[in-house]
């Protein structure tokens, strides 16, 4: 999974938080990808598709410049 958009968080003072364009590429373990599908598509909410990585930390995404799900 590739996307490039404007992303920025709530972070701790002196971090770099303020939303800037950048690029995250990650691996999604096919099983995770197949539980978090078919729980989108069972009507789970945005809080039941949230990871426990970075709990607490509020993200924003904004300008998705492109999303490659391949």
């Amino acid at each position: 999974m590739e996307t490039r958009a404007r992303f920025g968080f709530t972070a701790a003072p002196g971090s770099t938080d303020y939303p800037r364009l950048r690029r995250i590429t990650e691996t999604v373990d096919l099983g995770a990808a197949a539980a978090l599908l078919a729980a989108h598509q069972a009507g789970a909410d945005e809080t039941e598709l949230r990871g426990t990585l970075g709990q607490g930390l509020d993200v924003e995404i904004t300008n998705i410049d492109y999303l490659d799900l391949s």
